[in-house]
């Protein structure tokens, strides 16, 4: 590493952490006043609001802004450099602008590896905290209000509930039906099935259990039966932000496990795994942007650059939005929706580099 490379990547890399603090400092004033009154309402401690909430919510702060900040931070020190006639003296020694980027990309992909550390293991176990802060004391009680429950439990076994009261943990108009191929062979119905959580078993209570064989049918029936299903109480708590407590290794085990059960509602975790994946390329390409950007001295200062490189980068988080609303109602492929913001920025990027003079 060279005395030029040192020199801009420690310039980049201090202003990218100022930017972060500054930035989740202002996002966390705002959110405070905002949630203010649920606070007075439901009266959690002051240790409960700084280490459960604003402490575990400072990384996902972080890392939702990573773009815009490395993209701000980005746009001011090349502007910076630009302004003292810095960057012109670096090409005019001979330097070319590609080797310029090379301090700028090792410092990007710093913090792109980084990113993707925290994003995968790191944010999810401080996410866990703060969800839980927030359905304790902000979001109202959840109830579970789906009608009409299908769930795969097994390769060739379906559980039916008309309803379920994930309060008491019991399940009205329960059915379990074990079907292999297109033929019925098993049928146990019941009016409910609660959970038991001293043997971590559910009781089926007043069953009726049909056995095919055939055109024969056989009727047994009972008063109680105590079994194990793959079905759990959490699969009717609240999902709300479960996506973002998840490691990547859960999530991928959980997406398996919503595949395998036939789930109609994937979607939002697996554009969660995807995005994940393209963040950390963003944060490159964004930072190679501001740089082609920004590189040219201008007249009136660095502020304009400045408001562009907010402009930008906004325009990203727009596209992040949109693409993950396509996403969801199916319009487009999760993987896909996740790509989409990166790839158009590195079109944009390439088109940047080979036709702005620099």
């Amino acid at each position: 590493m060279k005395l030029l490379d040192k020199y801009i990547l420690k310039k980049f890399l201090t202003t990218f952490v100022f930017t972060v603090l500054i930035l989740v400092a202002v996002i966390l004033v705002i959110d405070f006043t905002e949630k203010n009154d649920d606070f007075i309402k439901t009266n959690p401690s002051v240790g409960e609001i700084i280490f459960d909430y604003y402490l575990n919510l400072i990384p996902f702060y972080a890392n939702l802004l990573s773009p815009i900040t490395v993209f701000i931070a980005t746009v001011f020190v090349t502007a910076k450099l630009a302004s003292h006639t810095e960057i012109v003296a670096i090409l005019s020694s001979g330097v070319s602008f590609r080797r310029m980027l090379v301090p700028y990309l090792m410092g990007s992909s710093l913090i792109a590896v980084v990113i993707f550390v925290l994003i995968g293991w790191v944010i999810p176990n401080a996410n866990k905290e703060s969800v839980a802060f927030q359905v304790k004391y902000i979001k109202s009680p959840f109830t579970y209000d789906s009608r009409n429950i299908h769930i795969k439990i097994a390769p060739e076994t379906y559980v039916y509930m008309e309803s379920y009261n994930n309060i008491a943990n019991v399940g009205y108009n329960f059915a379990l039906e074990n079907i292999e191929g297109i033929t019925l062979k098993r049928k146990l119905t019941s009016n409910s099935i609660s959970w038991n959580a001293e043997a971590e078993k559910w009781r089926i209570d007043n069953y009726t259990l049909r056995t095919f064989n055939g055109e024969e049918e056989t009727i047994n029936k009972g008063s109680s039966l105590d079994t194990t299903l793959n079905m759990w109480p959490r699969d009717f708590e609240s999902t709300y932000k479960l996506e973002q407590t998840m490691t990547l290794t859960r999530l991928n085990e959980y997406i398996n496990e919503k595949r395998d059960r036939g789930a109609d509602d994937i979607e939002i975790y697996l554009i969660e795994k995807y995005e994940r994946f393209s963040y950390p390329f963003a944060i490159i390409i964004l930072t190679v942007i501001g740089v082609i950007m920004s590189a040219r001295k201008a007249r009136g200062g660095v502020g304009l650059q400045i408001a562009i490189g907010f402009f930008l980068a906004f325009i990203f988080i727009i596209f992040v939005i949109a693409s993950r609303s396509l996403a969801q109602v199916g319009d487009i492929p999760p993987q896909v929706a996740a790509w989409i913001p990166t790839t158009i920025f590195t079109g944009i990027g390439l088109i940047l580099y080979r036709y702005v003079p620099r």
